[in-house]
């Protein structure tokens, strides 16, 4: 009889090195197929803004990877409190994991949201508290992604890199309540849970395909590159030469 699943179940590495093999390739196509059927919902047949015109299409990109950017940073405070509270590497694996693809799509943030800014504002920069607090999120990415690395010792280096992240993660909340408590040049949310849209249904359909195809990119791509961190802190593990060597010799 199979064990049941438990929250515990994928914290061994050799049976998250399992799950993330198996449901890779799943991710990877999900993200192709919605990435593909937003961006052509978004830039072909959602209509003209009325007061951006064409201009506003970068929004199916700006604000999916905004999100992304923030939820990512999230994901990378929670797994490192838990390994670092439990001494789970895992946890600090799967941090570490994150980081690289949340700074790839803060950046993405920043130069879509200057592409958009150009032609909506007249400028491609301004300090404001949204734009500011994104860029200092940016920061927090790549001072974390140093510390770690920079670290030889496994153990301090998820220790500190949970220092950064949780202190890091105040940042989030300033970023997301920027454009209700300052004065900022920034628009404010278009899709709100507490409000109806203010977009056209079309516009919403592609901004949901968009954000799925960058779950699952997000999901593919940490998967991955997991995987990898699992494989060179397990290189001496009976179950890699085990499962390794038996693929390939198939």
């Amino acid at each position: 009889m199979n064990a049941p699943l438990r929250w515990t179940t994928f914290a061994a590495p050799s049976r998250f090195d399992a799950l993330a093999a198996a449901a890779t390739p799943w991710c990877w196509a999900v993200a192709a197929l919605t990435g593909l059927a937003g961006l052509w919902m978004g830039f072909f047949v959602a209509p003209t803004d009325f007061q951006q015109g064409e201009a506003y299409r970068i929004i199916f990109i700006h604000v999916p990877a905004a999100w992304m950017s923030m939820l990512l940073y999230l994901a990378i405070a929670f797994w490192s409190a838990l390994g670092w509270g439990l001494n789970a590497r895992m946890g600090s694996t799967l941090a570490r994991a994150i980081a690289p693809t949340g700074a790839m799509f803060t950046a993405v943030a920043l130069v879509t949201g200057a592409l958009w800014g150009q032609p909506t504002w007249g400028t491609w920069w301004v300090w404001d508290a949204r734009l500011t607090s994104e860029l200092i999120l940016l920061l927090l990415y790549l001072g974390y992604i140093a510390l770690v690395e920079a670290i030889d010792d496994p153990r301090r280096s998820a220790q500190a890199g949970a220092l950064l992240s949780l202190v890091g993660a105040l940042n989030v909340p300033i970023i997301y309540f920027s454009v209700r408590w300052w004065n900022t040049l920034h628009q404010g949310a278009s899709i709100s849970m507490t409000a109806a849209p203010k977009m056209a249904q079309t516009m919403l359909q592609a901004m949901g395909l968009m954000t799925i195809a960058f779950w699952a990119f997000a999901f593919a791509v940490i998967f991955s590159r997991a995987r990898a961190l699992v494989l060179e802190l397990e290189s001496e593990s009976d179950w890699v030469a085990q499962r390794y060597r038996h693929t390939e010799e198939s």
